[in-house]
């Protein structure tokens, strides 16, 4: 039994790890030396492997005496030594010549430590080199002077663009078989950096080479007089080390939590930032408080702080309900939270990726359920041309943009923010099919008490007794778009619809919110923001109550939208946004109010459309064009959305309760 005071064993805990797209999951010991990670990729038979074998050859990076065993056992072959068979440890490689597998191995130069990540290049196995990639720190893209850009160029380009390595060098290989050719190494650098320049990455150096007779490998070749640049090698010294992320805000995962006498010690590993005995923590979602009380250690002295890249277990000063897949931050510099988002996706499932389905959605260690919403562009990597036609499917090697709904609200970070919490996995058929990144994702500033006197009073009755009593789960419709667009005759109307279906429902319209509640707050930014801030806590309160809330707001800016539906999901209720969308010139005709008129003539200012922005929701539940269909045919749209999501049996489907 271990006492408050003590440190909890070491077998206790497991050492935690990530479930998205595996990266550093464990910590260099400060006593070892930092080694760099690079990863060598490029199109099957450009020469990775030669080029990597007299990497190790070069800088004596070898056993003793394995050089000679494999030159021996090529002698009794009867084969001609290559430096790629120094690393062909399996048989099945040597007789397929191809590389199938990702390995990791290590060398030094004069300068530090290495190890290199050795990713397949041919078609089959582009889920290793994914897997490869996304290891590490820097990269070496290999292209044929023979043989040009090929489609794995480009696809292997785009890839490390993807996975966020902005430290690249092309090595230019076999430059012997094209006369060490100044005119051809100038014309591929140039046809590969317009390449790269379209995806956003800039290659530090193109480097001409020949790795199986060691020109410019280790040594400057005398067959190349044009070239002034470092060797292979130089260049990776130049390489930056990848530091630990202490400046980057706290993102704590929980890995588990375990009980020790009356104690609840949360386990995880500090993804980015640090953490003191002390500090105020908020877990995500939900936003739980905290004060950290201790940090246990095993097999050493008691923790004060920890940082960056540790694994380690706290205990809070007060018992709060934390369990695997939270997030722990500061109160200053949370997450976003949502159970929708924007993802650049790569396939590479043997069965498509279709709208439809749910899939499991892996993110450090949360787990959830979810489903492809929109596919809203599938992208050919060799080309980078968009595929127009309407899709359905994402199919393998398909680099995709996505808006993926989840059963649950996720915690995460855009990943050029914090990569960490910026990618994550799916599964298929328990097997690890497709990998992608975040972005877009909108921050909030987080919601403060007004006093630390105040808590949160549950009720006795439940959400699933009100909706069993209701016939139907509480949740928040809310309708935007500009003035004139039909908001508030569709929210009318579906109030209507949902009466006589005997389900209870009430409209929170724009202009009676603000001759009452909000008859205080004016048409700035700020009050706009303050405006939609209350409209989404008085939706949490009505669909805590098990009422469906519909909302009739322009609702302007994406950052308040995305709030409100915070507000809403922390509550444990549905919030489904749809778009009323009608082109700016239509709603200006219409005017129902006349304030279009008004707003040209100067009496309103800060009119949305006129002289104030509206951005539109860039990943709505649906998107209703008011425009082009009668109020019937969008009310139709609406309740094929809505309905499903109002059953009573799809709250063990949708797991918004804590």
């Amino acid at each position: 039994m271990t006492t408050e005071a003590s440190p909890i064993p070491q077998s206790a805990i497991p050492i935690p790890h990530s479930a998205s797209i595996p990266h550093s999951a464990i910590p260099i010991p400060h006593s070892e030396v930092v080694r760099l990670k690079v990863v060598f990729v490029g199109h099957v038979d450009h020469g990775k492997s030669t080029l990597i074998g007299r990497i190790f050859y070069d800088t004596n990076s070898f056993p003793d005496g394995k050089v000679e065993q494999i030159q021996k056992a090529c002698a009794e072959e009867g084969m001609v030594f290559e430096y790629s068979f120094l690393l062909d440890a399996l048989l099945e490689e040597q007789e397929q010549n191809i590389t199938i597998d990702t390995t990791q191995i290590q060398f030094r130069t004069d300068l530090r430590n290495y190890v290199i990540i050795d990713a397949p290049g041919h078609k089959e196995f582009l889920k290793n080199m994914i897997t490869g990639a996304a290891n590490a720190d820097a990269a070496v893209l290999l292209i044929a002077a023979n043989e040009g850009v090929r489609e794995q160029s480009r696809r292997h380009g785009y890839l490390l663009s993807l996975l966020g390595i902005r430290q690249v060098i092309i090595a230019v290989n076999k430059m012997d078989l094209v006369g060490w050719s100044q005119e051809t190494f100038d014309a591929l650098q140039n046809e590969y950096r317009a390449f790269l320049a379209q995806i956003g990455l800039e290659a530090r150096l193109f480097i001409p080479v020949s790795a199986r007779n060691g020109d410019n490998v280790k040594n400057r070749s005398s067959e190349t007089p044009w070239y002034t640049g470092p060797t292979i090698i130089e260049a990776l010294d130049q390489f930056q080390t990848a530091a630990l992320p202490l400046e980057q805000p706290l993102r704590f995962p929980v890995q588990d939590v375990y009980r020790f006498d009356e104690r609840r010690i949360i386990a995880g590993r500090i993804e980015t930032g640090s953490l003191a005995v002390g500090d105020e923590i908020v877990f995500s979602p939900y936003n739980k408080t905290g004060v950290v009380k201790t940090i246990e250690n095993w097999n050493g002295p008691v923790k004060n702080s920890v940082r960056a890249g540790e694994s380690v277990a706290i205990t809070l000063t007060e018992q709060i309900f934390v369990e695997r897949g939270h997030v722990a931050s500061h109160p200053a510099r949370p997450p976003t939270e949502s159970n929708r988002f924007k993802a650049r996706l790569f396939w590479m499932g043997k069965n498509p990726l279709l709208i439809g389905p749910r899939y499991k959605i892996k993110l450090t260690t949360q787990e959830v359920e979810g489903q492809i919403a929109s596919i809203d562009k599938v992208i050919d990597a060799s080309t980078l041309a968009i595929v127009t036609d309407e899709r359905t499917q994402i199919v393998r090697n398909d680099v995709a943009e996505i808006t993926l709904f989840t059963r649950a609200p996720v915690v995460f970070d855009n990943h050029d923010t914090i990569s960490s919490l910026g990618r994550f996995v799916i599964m298929d058929d328990r097997h690890v099919a497709g990998g992608g990144i975040i972005f877009d994702g909108t921050y909030t500033s987080p919601t403060t008490v007004a006093s630390q006197n105040l808590t949160w009073s549950p009720g006795n009755i439940t959400s699933t007794q009100r909706a069993l009593r209701n016939g139907h789960r509480g949740a928040v419709i809310w309708l935007t778009g500009l003035s004139g667009s039909g908001k508030s005759t569709l929210a009318h109307h579906l109030e209507r619809i949902l009466f006589q279906r005997n389900m209870v429902a009430y409209v929170l319209d724009g202009d009676n919110i603000r001759h009452g509640l909000n008859s205080d707050l004016g048409f700035s930014p700020h009050d706009r923001e303050e405006n939609i801030r209350r409209v989404g806590e008085t939706g949490k309160i009505l669909a805590d109550a098990g009422l469906i809330a519909i909302s009739s707001f322009i609702s302007p800016y994406r950052a308040d939208r995305h709030r409100a539906r915070q507000i809403v999901l922390q509550g444990g209720s549905d919030f489904i946004e749809i778009f009323v969308d009608a082109p700016l010139e239509v709603c200006d005709q219409r005017d129902p109010k006349n304030l279009y008129k008004k707003a040209r003539a100067g009496e309103i200012k800060e009119f949305t459309g006129i002289d104030a922005p509206y951005e539109k929701p860039e990943i709505p539940d649906l998107v209703v064009h008011t425009d082009l269909q009668t109020p019937e045919q969008s009310i139709d749209q609406i309740l094929e959305v809505i309905l499903p999501r109002l059953r009573t049996d799809y709250d063990s489907d949708m797991a918004y309760q804590v």
